[in-house]
């Protein structure tokens, strides 16, 4: 099953991003190795959200990931919250449809 985890960013997450970005990024690229989160990003004009896409058996790795995301933690998230994305189409959705 595919979870998506939407972050809502904070007015100046672009100015200060920096001091947490290696921790951020060390965290994401550690749940991809292992499987969990495949895709993450920040959506541009403007910079108000982002998304992660993790491919679980329930919403628990995604909700994991944000309870020690330095930007969480940090205050650089306002709000999070993990939706089940029910994919249907393409080469990795979760659930086919034809």
């Amino acid at each position: 099953m595919h979870y998506l985890l939407i972050y809502e960013l904070c007015e100046d997450y672009l100015e200060r991003r920096g001091q947490f970005r290696d921790e951020h990024l060390s965290l994401a690229w550690k749940a991809a190795d292992g499987g969990d989160l495949l895709l993450g990003g920040a959506l541009e004009g403007p910079a108000d959200r982002a998304i992660l896409l993790f491919n679980s058996d329930s919403p628990d790795a995604a909700e994991a990931f944000a309870r020690v995301d330095p930007y969480v933690t940090n205050g650089l998230v306002e709000r999070w919250s993990v939706r089940k994305w029910n994919t249907v189409a393409g080469e990795a959705a979760a659930t086919p449809v034809r």
